[in-house]
């Protein structure tokens, strides 16, 4: 493609890439089998499948801690266009967890260790364009005693649970194969309401037979596509076989700042490769650029460009019902939906990197993020866990490093002994976070003892605090959270997982604390703690986030409690995010200004005990309770925590139990019919 003067308004980036996309016509296989990667292995007999794709769908979550966890085979033939010859070749997998070993025509490209960082092989000398080829893949999600995480309390759903691609690039082209990532990074050194300053680095190669006059041009573009600023390096000679850095600062007056939900604003910024002999533009990567500053105070919490923010955060595990890890973009954009609704503002990726569609709704939508790698419960004190922990460290933050949304790159999760391999590891892992990424913060989320040395290492320090859980000793996280401060001032901290299991199932009137493990988890009893945790959460601006133990209910075939085996139970929504939970509620009522009146407990239809008590959560300027049709007192404004609580005796048989609510002239309504 020839370079042109750009059009004075807009700009669109040439077209130089081809994508294959790869995710239909595999056959698949449970169980090792000899041969399987050479081009003319018979899998007829193999089962159909598309990926994404796991083999735990079924045994993944129903119970018993004795899901397949193995070897799995795929296989699938494909037919590339014969236009990709003469084109570096690149094949990419989103995610195969938790090991994968690749074959492309009996040409074994490599492996690749850690389940959730997407990866790229160079397939250019076994692909055969124009022709039928053959990709073997050999998928293992057993434990491996140097890949993180050795165990979690969550289900490690097996195969290529993630979309896989061909990426055809010219010879003289960005990098692919800088641990997964776009080979563009940008970097914001300056901002201010006049101008931001973007240093933006590009790493790319000449893989031509001869050396090639280079010049590397760099363009922002702003969201109706207007240039705002550009720039070209000076033209350099690059030898054949040879990869080149090349550093750029582009200066962007008047900056439109990515201001989290209230504004994410993001612009464009597009780096081309050109061949300076003939001026053709050979590559060009185009990437999220959203200008902000995040900042965390002891005392004030967390701030983004200047201005206070309180991050209502929930943690969020990537599985669905029957569907384990293989979901799809659109359930994606339902579980933000979800979220949104919920006025949710920050998300914690608990406890591994997610999808690249998670950080790019994240981007859209305004979260603040927190991402972490799978270092979770205990290492292995050898040199190969290390490595493997600073690979899945430095894919997730190349991969992800100029999504806007990303503030905080975590480190780890709850190892359960602070030995000095444990410390020794986290302490690199933070110095690498410095290393790669200065201008986000490092955390790590902590279940020891609030000053144990495991909290030490990173800029930020979060803990997860069960309270009225897993601790039924303390009335609460309030106290916790002034004594730690207070014994320690300078301490940046957060509540990195809080909350309760509830079945929509079970019901209890005054519920007790039940036992954890038991197969009782009353609703009733879920909302009661995150009631009173968020009533002391709420005053607290020194924590500079909050985040709830989970958005969604989730596999842990380990697990045997509450009201279904294999399921942690502690979601506001449900596995198949087909109900609400009270407890999502309390927060919509605290997190929006959504005007809705919900009533608790409606799903408890066949009641035993006449005296009761009406809890409701709203937004609206008054909430009146009708029972049986008749005003049961005048109508109120909610609490400051946006309860209202009526005490009744239901009469013997059918009840009629409403909420009405009113705000700016409209009614809001919600309703049951409670049988005694």
């Amino acid at each position: 493609m020839l370079v042109g003067a750009p059009a004075a308004s807009a700009y669109e980036p040439p077209a130089t890439r081809q994508h294959v996309g790869l995710d239909a016509g595999w056959r698949f296989v449970r169980s090792d089998v000899a041969g399987a990667e050479t081009p003319g292995f018979n899998d007829s007999a193999w089962t159909p499948v598309t990926v994404p794709h796991t083999w735990n769908a079924s045994d993944g979550q129903d119970g018993g801690s004795n899901y397949h966890r193995g070897i799995g085979w795929y296989r699938k033939h494909f037919t590339p266009p014969s236009s990709l010859a003469g084109k570096r070749l690149w094949l990419q997998f989103d995610g195969v967890n938790q090991v994968a070993d690749v074959w492309v025509n009996g040409v074994r490209l490599g492996q690749h260790r850690g389940g959730f960082a997407a990866f790229r092989f160079d397939a250019t000398s076994a692909v055969k364009p124009g022709q039928d080829n053959v990709i073997a893949v050999k998928a293992d999600n057993a434990a491996k005693p140097d890949v993180a995480p050795l165990s979690a309390d969550f289900t490690f759903f097996g195969g290529i649970y993630r979309s896989v691609s061909l990426t055809a690039v010219d010879p003289l082209g960005i990098r692919m194969g800088d641990f997964g990532g776009p080979g563009v990074y940008l970097r914001q050194r300056a901002l201010s309401d006049e101008s931001a300053r973007v240093e933006v680095t590009t790493k790319a190669w000449n893989n031509n037979a001869t050396t090639k006059r280079v010049e590397v041009r760099t363009v922002v573009a702003d969201q109706t596509g207007t240039i705002v600023g550009e720039t070209t390096a000076a033209t350099r000679s690059v030898n054949a076989a040879t990869g080149f850095d090349t550093a750029q600062t582009i200066t962007i007056p008047r900056p439109h700042r990515w201001h989290g939900k209230t504004d994410p604003y993001r612009y464009r910024a597009s780096v081309e490769i050109i061949d300076a002999d003939i001026g053709d533009v050979t590559d060009v990567v185009t990437q999220p650029l959203g200008l902000r500053t995040t900042a965390v105070d002891a005392n004030t919490g967390f701030s983004l460009n200047g201005r206070s923010v309180r991050l209502h955060g929930v943690n969020a595990h990537q599985d669905r019902l029957n569907q384990g890890w293989a979901v799809t973009p659109a359930q994606q954009r339902q579980d933000f939906d979800l979220m949104d609704e919920m006025g949710v503002n920050a998300l914690r990726t608990a406890h591994y990197q997610q999808s690249e569609d998670v950080y790019d709704l994240a981007d859209e939508r305004g979260y603040v993020v927190w991402t972490e790698i799978p270092l979770v419960n205990e290492v292995t004190d050898s040199a190969a866990f290390r490595a493997n922990a600073q690979q899945q460290l430095l894919e997730m933050i190349r991969q992800n490093f100029n999504h806007p949304s990303i503030a905080f790159w975590g480190v780890g999760n709850e190892q359960k002994t602070s030995n000095a391999a444990t410390n020794n590891l986290l302490r690199d892992l933070a110095a690498a976070v410095r290393a790669e990424d200065s201008g986000r913060h490092s955390t790590y989320a902590s279940h020891l003892g609030d000053l144990d040395a495991v909290s030490s290492h990173t800029e930020l320090a979060a803990y997860n605090k069960y309270f009225g859980w897993y601790n039924n000793s303390s009335t609460g996280p309030g106290g916790w959270a002034d004594r730690l401060h207070a014994s320690d001032p300078a301490r940046k901290i957060a509540l990195s997982e809080y909350g309760a299991g509830g079945s929509i199932n079970q019901h209890e009137e005054n519920p007790r604390p039940p036992v954890t493990t038991s197969r009782w988890h009353p609703e009733e009893y879920q909302t009661l703690v995150h009631e009173n945790s968020w009533a002391q959460l709420r005053t607290r601006e020194y924590l500079w986030g909050t985040f709830v133990w989970n958005m969604f209910d989730f596999a842990v075939d380990s697990r045997s409690e509450g009201d279904t085996l294999g399921r942690n139970d502690k979601g506001l929504v449900t596995y198949d995010r087909a109900t609400r939970k009270d407890a999502f509620y309390l927060y919509k009522a605290n997190w929006t200004t959504t005007p809705f009146v919900h009533l608790n407990s409606a799903r408890w239809v066949q009641r035993t005990t006449a005296a009761t008590t009406v809890r409701a959560y709203g937004t609206t300027d008054t909430v009146q309770l009708i029972l049986n049709g008749q005003a049961v007192g005048a109508p109120k404004p909610p609490a400051a925590d946006h309860i209202c609580a009526w005490p009744i005796t239901l009469r013997p048989g059918v009840n009629t139990v409403t909420i009405t609510g009113t705000r700016d002239g409209r009614t809001y309504t919600d309703t049951a019919t409670w049988t005694l």
